[in-house]
């Protein structure tokens, strides 16, 4: 199935598996690799040190390519210059991000030869990704887990086409063969999927939490800006109402509470919260209650994946997550999809 995509950065498959954080693990990225799909490392909170073996992990896994996600969360904003440079000295293939990074960090990448896929959620986005540089661009419409947007994949998808002149590849809500076929139908040279290979029997996340998330319906998902000040999409829990009505009120008090206090669910404490929540607002502007919650954020997040507890209150993921009823392998995913899309494209009307 050759495509833009699929020559750009030398895979068999026009697929993409997203740079989820604490979920794009080394097991994950090289299986769905191995698969002939392109998968992406997520460098989440990782040191220098931690990055370095993650990814000569993969290497030892797999010699397909691969990329690494640079910038999963706005904690992770201020790390992209120093993880650019070792990807370049590991000489991995693609690099990604979903918070955009100074220019300088992408003129870096495209000086050492790196392709640069970028996440945008908008059609102003994606056309200043391709002005810096961006090799192609994943869109990724409401319907996606984590930040989020407003628009659908399939208003926002066409826009975007015809907006760029790289290659666009289709996220949010794309999980099966006939979901390809839309994309490549509506021009996109490729799809990318996040929820779709966390479940799978190849992504580490407990089966615990693969449980809670096979079991969600589209009325357990809900948009919040609890997390961090922007908009994510996630699974409601038993508790995450309350961290709701607290940040809708912009109470800083309880925000700098559950910040201080070191907390049984995240194990940070609270100086690396706080010297996070300095860096951001020095860095990105940030009020001091957007900016707590955001360093408080990949915490809550790695925890949320690593225990189907009630208490976290985390559990991103996208639409998709409604409709999945199986924990396929990444090879098994990875050839249903490509045969559903010849057998839907052979049914078309010439």
């Amino acid at each position: 199935m050759e495509t833009a995509l699929t020559e750009l950065v030398g895979i068999r498959y026009p697929i993409v598996q997203t740079g989820m954080a604490w979920v794009a693990e080394p097991r994950l990225v090289s299986a769905v690799a191995n698969a002939g799909a392109l998968g992406i490392l997520s460098a989440a909170a990782m040191s220098t040190g931690q990055l370095v073996h993650a990814i000569e992990e993969v290497r030892a896994r797999t010699d397909a390519p691969f990329g690494v996600c640079l910038v999963n969360l706005l904690a992770d904003v201020a790390e992209a210059m120093p993880r650019a440079r070792l990807l370049a000295e590991r000489g991995v293939r693609v690099a990604s991000f979903t918070m955009p990074p100074a220019r300088d960090v992408v003129d870096f990448l495209k000086d050492a030869g790196i392709v640069v896929i970028p996440v945008v959620g908008s059609r102003h986005d994606a056309e200043q990704a391709v002005a810096w540089g961006a090799d192609a661009v994943i869109v990724e419409g409401s319907e996606g887990g984590g930040h989020t947007g407003e628009a659908a994949s399939t208003i926002l998808l066409p826009q975007v086409v015809d907006a760029v002149s790289v290659p666009v590849i289709a996220a949010g809500g794309f999980h099966d063969g006939r979901g390809l076929v839309a994309a490549l139908a509506y021009g996109a040279a490729g799809i990318a999927m996040g929820t779709r290979f966390l479940l799978t029997r190849d992504c580490a996340v407990p089966e615990t939490v693969k449980e809670q998330y096979l079991s969600a319906t589209l009325a357990d998902m809900t948009v919040t800006r609890a997390f961090d000040g922007l908009p994510h999409r996630a699974l409601i829990t038993g508790s995450r109402s309350t961290d709701e009505r607290t940040a809708s009120r912009g109470q800083l008090l309880h925000t700098l509470r559950q910040a201080v206090v070191p907390s049984a669910d995240t194990g940070q404490g609270p100086m690396r919260t706080l010297r996070t929540a300095h860096r951001l607002r020095r860095h990105q502007g940030l009020d001091w209650q957007s900016a707590l919650r955001a360093a408080r954020t990949p915490a809550l997040i790695k925890a949320s994946l690593e225990d189907a507890g009630t208490r976290h209150r985390a559990l991103v993921c996208g639409q998709a997550a409604g409709v999945i009823e199986d924990l396929p392998s990444c090879s098994e995913l990875v050839a249903r999809i490509t045969a559903e899309a010849r057998a839907v494209t052979a049914r078309l009307p010439r």
